[in-house]
C-alpha cells in the first residue's frame, strides 16, 4: 500500500464531507476553501472515488458530493485504495526487483504492506468525524445562495451636507 499526499487529502476531504453529510451535498469548492486544497486536485481524486462507490455527486445548484454509503461503512483503506496505485501494480518488468537487494527485502515490504492495510481497514470515517468532533470542530451551516442577488446589500451611506450649489443655496446654510 502507497501512502501519499493523495491519500491524505482524500481522507481529509473525506472526514470533511462526513462531518456535513446532515446538510446535503458538499461542494469541492467549499472543501477546496477550507483545507487549502487545489480544485482541479480535489477534481481527480473524487472522480476515483466516485467510480470506486465511495461518493455520489449531485448536479446544479445546491450540488456536490455526498457519501455513497454510511460513514461506519467506509475505512481509511478504502479511501486511499481508491486514489492510490497500488504497489503490486508496479510493472513485473523492473529491473530494481532483479537486483538481490531488493529480492531480499521484498519479503518485508509486502509483509508491511499488507499490516498497513489490515490496520487501515479497522479505522472507519465515522470514527475519525467523531474524534474531529471530540477536538471541537464545529460545522456551519451553509448559506443559502439565491441567484445573482443573494448577497445582502450594504446601507448606503447618504451624507449629510448638500452635494451642489443648488443644495446648498435651499438648504439655508449661509456663507
Amino acid at each position: 500500500m502507497r501512502l501519499s499526499t493523495k491519500g491524505r487529502f482524500a481522507v481529509t476531504a473525506m472526514i470533511d464531507i462526513a462531518l456535513r453529510e446532515h446538510l446535503g451535498p458538499v461542494s469541492l469548492a467549499a472543501i477546496s476553501t477550507r483545507h487549502q486544497m487545489s480544485l482541479s486536485y480535489l477534481e481527480q481524486l473524487f472522480a476515483r472515488m466516485r467510480t470506486t462507490g465511495l461518493v455520489d455527486s449531485t448536479r446544479g445548484p445546491g450540488g456536490g458530493y455526498s457519501l455513497a454509503r454510511r460513514p461506519e461503512q467506509i475505512t481509511v483503506a478504502d479511501i486511499i485504495g481508491a486514489v492510490e496505485t497500488r504497489v503490486d501494480d508496479v510493472d513485473e518488468d523492473d529491473d530494481s526487483r532483479a537486483h538481490p537487494a531488493c529480492l531480499a527485502t521484498q519479503d518485508l515490504w509486502h509483509n508491511l504492506s499488507g499490516r498497513m492495510r489490515d490496520y487501515m481497514q479497522t479505522i472507519s470515517l465515522r470514527a475519525l468525524a467523531d474524534a474531529e468532533r471530540a477536538k471541537g470542530v464545529k460545522v456551519e451551516a451553509p448559506v443559502a445562495k439565491r441567484g445573482v442577488f443573494a448577497r445582502p446589500k450594504a446601507d448606503v451611506v447618504r451624507p449629510a451636507v448638500p452635494n451642489s450649489v443648488f443644495a446648498l443655496a435651499g438648504s439655508g446654510v449661509k456663507r
